[in-house]
């Protein structure tokens, strides 16, 4: 209850105390998962492509975005292979951050919970070896597919582990379906400047549907968080891409300063299939039934349009 009354006291705070800044005081993290490719081409000389193409952006940019990890693609028949290893400390290079995405990028949903920490464990090997290096640490877990539990004794259970290792949850709250996008990009490159742009209005429309969702919530925009992979299609677009959040009002900040706007503190108590965006988390968590907590929930989301999902080979997201 004393949780319920916490959150509650954030959102219906009175408009004075929380007044929505102006568009150009808007701030968002930029993360980035699957590292160190997210890729249907396995091939490692693609995958350095990528990654050149992504550092770039970010540095001329000055983007300081945090990857996550999933270890498993660094190894190549049972060995680990140095060049895509190499891929992290690219990143590291460039000063940006790593966090862990597990080792094998499998569902909470999916293992047992001493199974699935045994693999975000070993997702931590070659992320410990190279942070040390640099005199960092690892500070931050992503879960794969957004799912942190189907009820809440896995969930807590799972959050104590990461805390046991001194390690936080990155919640996301500019969820999204790039995913879609960027399989299309893929498979179809003859369509891909159609695809790139479809993608850059998908995007710029989902921003302003979690930035009202936020106002609905808080009644003011929290520092965002956004997801997004590390792809070809990102590493053709993502500049364009920045350049839109920019002009949208959007000052890109660490995600660590993004995580100090008081609405994380806010309970996450959702459990169930899916991995959805903290926003709606923390939405579904105030009411004590999903039907009542409804009304606090944004409507109109918006979602790929049909072409792309066929183009993707998908049929929902």
């Amino acid at each position: 209850m004393r949780a319920l009354l916490l959150v509650s006291s954030l959102i219906f705070a009175s408009a004075a105390a929380v007044a929505a800044p102006p568009p150009q005081c808007r701030q968002m993290a930029v993360t980035i998962d699957d590292l160190p490719i997210a890729s249907m081409k396995d091939d490692t000389a693609s995958w350095e492509a990528i990654t050149t193409g992504l550092l770039r952006t970010l540095r001329e940019r000055g983007v300081p975005a945090y990857g996550f990890v999933n270890e498993g693609k660094c190894v190549v028949n049972g060995v680990r292979d140095p060049r895509r290893v190499a891929l992290l400390s690219r990143w590291l290079d460039a000063g940006l951050e790593l966090g862990n995405h597990s080792y094998s990028h499998k569902s909470l949903h999916a293992l047992p919970l001493a199974d699935y920490q045994t693999d975000v464990a070993r997702g931590e090997a070659v992320l410990t070896e190279i942070l040390r290096k640099r005199r960092q640490r690892l500070e931050f877990y992503r879960h794969p597919f957004l799912q942190t539990g189907l009820d809440l004794e896995t969930k807590t259970a799972f959050e104590r582990f990461l805390a046991e290792r001194h390690v936080r949850v990155a919640p996301v709250t500019i969820d999204n379906a790039e995913w879609i996008y960027s399989r299309a990009f893929e498979k179809d490159p003859s369509a891909r400047e159609r695809i790139g742009v479809a993608y850059l209005d998908y995007m710029e429309a989902k921003a302003a549907y979690w930035e009202r969702q936020s106002v609905r919530l808080f009644r003011r925009e929290v520092k965002q968080v956004l997801l997004i992979h590390a792809n070809a299609l990102n590493a053709a677009f993502l500049g364009p891409l920045l350049d839109r959040f920019r002009a949208r009002g959007y000052d890109l900040i660490p995600l660590r300063e993004a995580l100090e706007d008081p609405a994380y503190t806010s309970p996450d108590l959702f459990v169930g299939r899916g991995g959805i965006s903290w926003l709606h988390r923390w939405a579904l968590s105030v009411r004590s039934s999903r039907e009542a907590a409804a009304s606090l929930l944004e409507p109109d989301e918006p979602s790929p349009p049909a072409w792309v999902m066929e183009m993707a080979g998908v049929t929902s997201e």
